[in-house]
């Protein structure tokens, strides 16, 4: 039976509580680090950047189109959300996969208090790294896939009404897949199978993607968004995906 998308975004709620539980703040710290030096040095860049083109187009203007310099900066501003949202997600959960698999056991090991998993040595950690990163790799194959031709469809009249929702549908889903990817992962499932067994539960998954989608877009707030959604996915995988055994063959 599908579960309502309430159900998922209640997730994400549940991971915030949890990312603050003794015996699992402490694997929430390298994450969070790398969380906000990757949006730092992605919104330095990008400002510098359009200070920069600013600065080269504006003596090229007429001096009544100097009005269109706030326009520029507001798009600016439009763009840097969109980048962010897919951008810096994937860069940032690439750069910290391993660690943020090390958090995703802490919490399975909380939430299965009577059948605890065996924690992972930083030896294991270090060779389990190279299938963690071909996993993420992937992921962001599988989002180019699908991003260029939704992309295509905001240039086709008429279709272009609907491409914001069918492009936020999508960013929700694969931030869900992003995040679920880390207890699935933990127990030997690839990006496929994770793919699989998210669309049993369509709307849930979606539901959980749309949240934290929303979280992303909060300034301050977003930069938690990774351990919590770490958290969050972990919590429905253990209850609404996994038994212990699942994915061991």
């Amino acid at each position: 039976m599908q579960l309502p998308p309430l159900d998922g975004i209640l997730y994400l709620v549940r991971g915030l509580k949890l990312v603050f539980r003794p015996g699992i703040r402490r694997y929430v710290i390298m994450p969070l680090a790398i969380n906000v030096a990757v949006f730092a040095l992605l919104i330095g860049a990008g400002a510098a950047w359009f200070n920069s083109f600013v600065d080269t187009l504006q003596p090229a203007l007429p001096g009544w189109l100097d009005w269109l310099v706030w326009p520029l900066w507001i798009i600016f501003i439009l763009a840097i959300l969109l980048v962010l949202f897919f951008g810096f997600s994937l860069l940032a959960n690439l750069v910290a996969a391993p660690f943020n698999g090390l958090l995703a056991e802490a919490v399975e090991r909380q939430l299965r208090r009577e059948d605890p998993l065996p924690e992972t040595s930083l030896w294991q950690l270090l060779r389990e790294t190279p299938a963690i990163l071909y996993s993420q790799l992937l992921k962001m194959g599988y989002t180019v896939l699908w991003a260029i031709p939704l992309l295509i469809l905001f240039l086709i009249p008429g279709i272009n009404v609907i491409a914001p929702f069918l492009w936020l549908a999508f960013g929700a889903w694969m931030l869900a897949l992003e995040y679920l990817d880390y207890p699935m992962g933990n127990h030997g499932l690839m990006f496929p199978q994770q793919r699989r067994l998210a669309r049993e539960q369509r709307l849930l998954v979606l539901g959980f993607g749309a949240a934290t989608t929303w979280m992303t877009m909060i300034p301050v707030i977003n930069f938690l968004v990774m351990p919590v959604a770490v958290a969050g996915a972990t919590a429905l995988w253990v209850e609404r995906f996994n038994s212990p055994t699942t994915g061991s063959d």
